[in-house]
């Protein structure tokens, strides 16, 4: 176990990136489930009793490391995890809306239903739609203290429609407050779409969040500068700022560590070149090796930026003592520069390529960087996991996640992901180098 932590609180954290996956047993890996990642659900509105995170959710949120260390050092899935050793598989079969008004949840499982039938919606796409309805279902149960969302919009309610209306909007602005523009814009799609349905049916009169999008601009936000307080992260906008205004090798590296590779700040300013593995065998990418890592040994596939790596290899290679570090310091003890200089050095990066002062409410700093990298690696697995669902449609199979982890090979998950990251940088950065 880590040094630094107390033996009968080790798997007690608040930042997955503190925990070592890999030297966690089975069990300590049961109580970090209850004791990390389930407070994280319950924030999202997720029971973590009946409702399996995604790979894509355990990603997005630092607990990529669970499921490698799953894998490789416990020979398990995710899935298996969760059925088997955290005995999960009997809660699991009943979807929680959120909600025990029996009503409502008729005719969210109709909806669910009617869209499975006519619109073709796979088993992985099924899943995610029940997701983010009732994310607006626990918003509006916690903000208006009831489950009932049909009888304020039913065709022979009593309320008057704007009643209705702003009992919808509060649980929007409950939302608003807590996730990113593209997801409450995901999520208002799907509710419109549902009251929209409830409407076409003859069960409700009123569609309470019609023209929610023109007054929110999430659409606008996205694109823009605004993201959610609780998880800023920079646009491909910005991204693309900061690489077209780095004039010298060691800023074009700097950003395609922190955008394009996902580093944190003080893995970047160690990076050495023994860690750069830029000509693999043939089929395999070009990846940054890590012996030791916050969350165990991992390689970072280099999808993006060979060429920028090359060039500051070149560049240092020219000085007549250089340490092998990619960003030397020779006053430094350590061979290198500090995390503090790679944050000086991005700041004065982000202010020449005209960054916005804040971006929701905080001044961009590298972490924004590495939540970029992270945002594209989430949508990448939503992207796939879609993708993967009309296959197990075809295959008669329930699960997407299954087919994906089962019946693939991990050859061909690796491509999946590396082709669709691949158009997620090429948006960021407008060229794709391998």
């Amino acid at each position: 176990m880590n040094d630094d932590l107390d033996e009968s609180t080790s798997v007690v954290q608040s930042d997955p990136d503190d925990i070592s996956w890999t030297l966690l047993d089975l069990d300590e890996l049961i109580d970090t489930y209850w004791n990390t990642i389930a407070p994280m659900m319950r924030e999202d509105g997720l029971d973590p009793e009946a409702d399996r995170p995604t790979h894509a959710w355990l990603s997005a949120n630092g607990f990529r490391g669970l499921v490698y260390a799953l894998r490789e050092y416990h020979g398990r899935t995710f899935g298996e995890f969760w059925s088997k050793d955290l005995d999960l598989e009997k809660q699991a079969e009943g979807y929680d809306w959120g909600t025990g008004h029996e009503p409502t949840v008729d005719l969210l499982e109709t909806y669910i239903e009617s869209r499975r039938e006519r619109g073709e919606l796979s088993d992985s796409s099924a899943d995610t739609l029940r997701y983010r309805i009732a994310k607006y279902v626990r918003a509006y149960r916690d903000v208006n203290d009831s489950g009932d969302l049909l009888g304020p919009v039913a065709r022979d309610s009593d309320a008057p429609a704007y009643e209705a209306t702003d009992a919808a909007w509060a649980a929007f602005d409950r939302l608003d407050g807590e996730l990113a523009p593209r997801t409450m814009r995901r999520i208002h799609e799907a509710v419109d779409d549902w009251y929209a349905h409830l409407i076409r049916r003859k069960r409700a009169a009123v569609n309470p969040v019609a023209g929610l999008e023109d007054e929110y601009r999430w659409s606008r936000r996205v694109n823009g500068t605004d993201e959610s307080p609780s998880n800023p992260a920079l646009d491909p906008a910005h991204v693309r700022a900061l690489y077209e205004t780095a004039s010298t090798a060691g800023e074009r590296l700097l950003v395609v560590a922190l955008c394009g590779w996902g580093l944190r700040s003080g893995e970047v300013a160690a990076l050495h070149r023994s860690q750069l593995v830029l000509d693999p065998p043939e089929a395999d990418v070009p990846y940054v090796n890590f012996e030791e890592r916050k969350n165990g040994p991992g390689q970072v596939s280099i999808l993006f930026g060979r060429d920028a790596a090359m060039d500051r290899l070149a560049e240092l290679g020219e000085r007549n003592s250089w340490n092998g570090y990619l960003f030397p310091s020779f006053r430094s003890s350590s061979g290198h520069r500090t995390r503090q200089t790679i944050l000086s050095r991005f700041d004065d990066l982000a202010e020449r390529a005209g960054l916005p002062d804040d971006i929701a409410g905080t001044k961009p700093v590298p972490q924004m960087a590495r939540r970029f990298w992270y945002d594209a690696y989430a949508s990448t697995q939503e992207a796939i996991l879609e993708e993967v669902g009309e296959i197990a449609a075809e295959q008669g199979s329930a699960s997407a996640e299954v087919v994906l982890q089962e019946y693939l090979s991990p050859e061909r998950r690796r491509r999946l992901r590396r082709e669709y990251m691949r158009e997620r940088l090429d948006e960021a950065f407008g060229e794709v180098s391998t």
